[in-house]
């Protein structure tokens, strides 16, 4: 099974594509700070933005190491139990879910690189 579609039917996958597009379109601020700082091979390592991986859209994934980068905002203090939620389900995929607030990002985007390049360190081998 393609892990990306977790098995969604072709009419759902193609709907979460259109929900991804209209989410780079309209990016937070904290995550247009941070996809300034990880686009393109900045980290020696590719990221997407605006991934669409089966039912969700995750801020930033980087296929290489099944890392997953979510940005929380304030409105994820009141959906604590339903982020969990997902989280292991995508975890239960084999991805790797990293969260950082927004207000890390925005107040210090150099330390979060700094943290993400710490994980992407410790992960298992990258393939190239």
């Amino acid at each position: 099974m393609d892990r990306g579609r977790l098995g969604l039917p072709a009419k759902l996958q193609r709907r979460m594509v259109e929900v991804a597009r209209e989410f780079r379109r309209q990016p937070t601020r904290s995550e247009d700070l941070l996809w300034q700082r990880v686009r393109g091979d900045k980290l020696r390592i590719r990221f997407r933005c605006q991934q669409p991986i089966g039912p969700f859209v995750v801020d930033f994934f980087c296929p290489a190491a099944n890392l997953i980068v979510e940005i929380d905002g304030s409105i994820h203090a009141g959906q604590v139990d339903r982020d969990a939620e997902r989280q292991a389900l995508l975890e239960a995929c084999g991805y790797r879910v990293l969260r950082i607030t927004a207000e890390a990002v925005e107040s210090d985007v150099d330390s979060v690189i700094s943290g993400i390049r710490q994980v992407l360190v410790g992960l298992a081998p990258l393939s190239p």
